[in-house]
C-alpha cells in the first residue's frame, strides 16, 4: 500500500510549524514520529497534500517535574516514557501504558503528542492520559497558549477540541507516586489496537474503545465509593457505554470484556484487596 503523493516540508521552531499550518490549511498534517499518520495514508484514508515535519524541534521531547506535575514534551517517544526513573517514580502509569504500545519500532520512533492528536479511543495513551487527569497543552499561530483536560480534548473518534491553527507543546500529569494503579487491554493480535481497554489510577477508571472517546467509568467509581466489591463493581461498566461492532468484537462481547477488565484492574489497582 503507497500513500497518494504529498509534499514534505521540515521546520525547526514551533512558530515556523504553526506558520505553515495557516499556509497550507486543510491540505496539511503535522508530522511527529509518524506512526499513527502513515498508516492512515497508505490506507488512503487520510490524503494530506504536505506533511510538516516537526520532529527535528528541539526542546520538546523533554520530562521534568514542575511542581505537583511532571511536564512532558509532546515530542517525547514512546521508548522515552518508558525507560524513565522520574516517570516510573512519579506517574508509574504512564510509562508502563507506553511500553505496551505498538511494537519496538513504533516505540522508539512515535511520540506522546502524536498519539494523542490522533485521538484513537482504542490507543493506549488518550485512555491513560484520561485516567491520569491529565492536562493537554497547546499553542496557536497567534501566539496565545491554552491548557485543556485530557478528560474534555476528547471529542469523537479522531477528533478533539484543538484548532486547525494549534498543536499540541506538552502534557502536565499530576505526579501520582505511590497511589494505586493498573491498566489492562485485550487485543485480538499482538500489537493491535485495543479490542477494550481499562485505566486505573488512584480511584478514577477509564474505558477505552468503548465510546467514541476515552471515557470515565463513572458508575464504576460511584460503586466503589459506596464500598462495593471488586466484582460488583466491574459489572457496571458498561452503563453510560456506546461500544460499536466490528470485525474484532460485537458490542455484546466488548460489554463483556470491560467487566472482566474493570474487576483485573482494580483488584490490581489495591482495591478490595
Amino acid at each position: 500500500m503507497i500513500p497518494a503523493p504529498f509534499r514534505h516540508i521540515t521546520v525547526e521552531t514551533v512558530e515556523e510549524a504553526l506558520a505553515a499550518l495557516v499556509e497550507f490549511g486543510d491540505e496539511a498534517r503535522l508530522l511527529a514520529g509518524g506512526h499513527s499518520l502513515l498508516p492512515l495514508m497508505k490506507l488512503r484514508l487520510a490524503t494530506p497534500a504536505v506533511l510538516i515535519d516537526i520532529s527535528g524541534i528541539s526542546g520538546m521531547d523533554t520530562v521534568q517535574v514542575d511542581g505537583d506535575h511532571l511536564l512532558v514534551g509532546a515530542l517525547t517517544r514512546h521508548r522515552t516514557l518508558e525507560l524513565s526513573d522520574l516517570v516510573a517514580r512519579e506517574a508509574p502509569l504512564l510509562g508502563h501504558v507506553a511500553g505496551l504500545v505498538g511494537d519496538p519500532q513504533v516505540r522508539n520512533r512515535g511520540t506522546i503528542g502524536g498519539s494523542i492528536a490522533h485521538a484513537d479511543p482504542a490507543a493506549d495513551l488518550p485512555c491513560a492520559l484520561v485516567a491520569l487527569d491529565g492536562v493537554v497543552g497547546l499553542r496557536s499561530v497567534t501566539g496565545a497558549q491554552r491548557e485543556v483536560r485530557a478528560e474534555e480534548f476528547f471529542t469523537g473518534f479522531w477528533s478533539s477540541v484543538m484548532e486547525p491553527d494549534e498543536m499540541i507543546t506538552h502534557f502536565r500529569i499530576p505526579r501520582t507516586g505511590s497511589a494505586g494503579w493498573a491498566y489492562e487491554k485485550y487485543t485480538a493480535r499482538a500489537q493491535d489496537w485495543a479490542t477494550v481497554a481499562v485505566a486505573c489510577v488512584a480511584g478514577r477508571v477509564v474505558l477505552g474503545a468503548m465510546s467514541d472517546t476515552p471515557l470515565r467509568a463513572s458508575a464504576v467509581e460511584q460503586a466503589i465509593a459506596s464500598g462495593a466489591t471488586a466484582a460488583e463493581a466491574a459489572l457496571t461498566a458498561h452503563e453510560g457505554t456506546n461500544p460499536s461492532g466490528d470485525l474484532r468484537a460485537s458490542a455484546e462481547y466488548r460489554a463483556h470484556l470491560a467487566t472482566v477488565l474493570t474487576e483485573r484492574v482494580l483488584l490490581r489497582s489495591g482495591y478490595g484487596i
